[in-house]
């Protein structure tokens, strides 16, 4: 049972996500572009949306490139740079743990807005519930499993979670499959939760993520030629 389970979670379930998360997002740029928005609730309540969005976006951006890096760099390469594996671990705590809590902040304030507030609770969708609570759920798992990595300070668990990092993104179900035999099952709920949230990704406001990437080609943009009628 746990080797199916093993197999589905960790070998196949991270292409699942995947394939939703480009294929949906693409669909739903193509199909339904009008909803392609963050449907900003500004305009029917200020309250704290400035500090919760804030601190929720500086902590839920900071933390996607944190985990993208930590995952995806070969030990050779930080080790090169002088940086052990028991450093990165230390690292990885206190970096995981401050933006954790910024991202924890923000959330709950957008969340308590949203319920608290009958016109924005009225003019929620389905989807903004999900997301919200979804992200809500993961960022819990994650501070969770803070209080794990301090008990694994030589920083061999985390060779294992960018051991099975790197098999998915070069292919290799098999190999990350293996690498997550011993992960400790804080971690693995983690992994599945945050794999979700790519799922739910492409149906939700959290499209508008892409924008926000986009929006960098904005500084490379061709010049405007403007002539007077």
């Amino acid at each position: 049972m746990k080797a199916a389970f093993d197999l589905f979670f960790f070998g196949v379930y991270p292409y699942v996500a995947l394939t939703i998360f480009f294929l949906g997002s693409l669909v739903r740029f193509e199909r339904e572009q009008y909803t392609w928005k963050s449907d900003s609730s500004q305009l029917l309540r200020q309250g704290s949306l400035n500090w919760g969005s804030n601190l929720f976006h500086i902590g839920i951006i900071a933390l996607f490139f944190t985990h993208l890096v930590g995952l995806l760099t070969p030990p050779a390469i930080y080790h090169a740079l002088g940086v052990s594996t028991a450093l990165k671990q230390m690292l990885a705590i206190v970096v995981g743990a401050i933006l954790g809590v910024i991202c924890l902040i923000g959330l709950v304030l957008l969340i308590h807005r949203r319920w608290t507030d009958a016109r924005l609770a009225h003019n929620s969708r389905v989807g903004d519930w999900v997301s919200l609570l979804w992200i809500l759920l993961v960022l819990l798992a994650g501070l969770a499993s803070l209080f794990t990595s301090v008990h694994h300070t030589d920083g061999a668990l985390m060779v294992l979670l960018g051991d099975w990092a790197q098999a998915i993104v070069t292919f290799r179900p098999a190999a990350a499959v293996a690498a997550m035999q011993t992960v400790p099952g804080i971690y693995r709920l983690h992994m599945v939760l945050g794999m979700t949230l790519f799922v739910i990704f492409p149906f939700t406001r959290l499209v508008h993520v892409w924008s926000g990437f986009a929006s960098v080609s904005y500084l490379t943009r061709a010049r405007q030629l403007v002539r007077p009628r």
